[in-house]
């Protein structure tokens, strides 16, 4: 395994990333911040990760949201 100490986003997985995000948040207002389908038609947790899995456009706005969340700097 490659050691990353400037990514901030290494060793965190995309579910806990995501877990996150739905508890600060809540679907609805994710929604609002980050438009996708995944958040705004019948969510869930299982659903919006194979959607972002297989969207990297979409799973790189949730991760911006998640660095914003947990570090303003990035």
């Amino acid at each position: 395994m490659t050691n990353q100490p400037n990514n901030p986003l290494h060793g965190v997985t995309l579910e806990v990333l995501l877990t996150k995000l739905v508890d600060e948040y809540g679907f609805e207002k994710l929604a609002k911040m980050v438009e996708i389908r995944c958040f705004t038609h019948d969510p869930s947790i299982k659903s919006s990760l194979n959607f972002l899995r297989q969207t990297p456009w979409a799973r790189q706005k949730v991760e911006n949201l998640y660095l914003d969340l947990v570090d303003p700097r990035f």
